[in-house]
């Protein structure tokens, strides 16, 4: 169960990591060029992006450990009677 686990965790972790790869300069490009409309200035910093980032990931990992968990203890059996 925990190899199953792991590798869906991998594969899927590594599909959102190319996500953020693609998402992240765009974000970033977007929101100085609307940040620059205001009077007051604000600056994104990394640390916005490094937070996102980690709950990103973590969040994912949840999600893809708990299906992965509730597929690997279903009963096949059910499945096959359903189909």
């Amino acid at each position: 169960m925990q190899d199953v686990t792991k590798l869906l965790s991998v594969d899927f972790l590594k599909l959102v990591v190319i996500a953020m790869i693609i998402a992240f300069p765009l974000i970033g490009w977007a929101m100085n060029r609307w940040l620059q409309e205001f009077a007051y200035h604000a600056e994104i910093g990394f640390n916005v992006f490094l937070i996102s980032a980690a709950s990103i990931c973590a969040l994912s990992l949840i999600t893809v450990g708990y299906q992965a968990i509730k597929a690997a203890l279903m009963d096949p059996v059910k499945s096959l009677k359903s189909e």
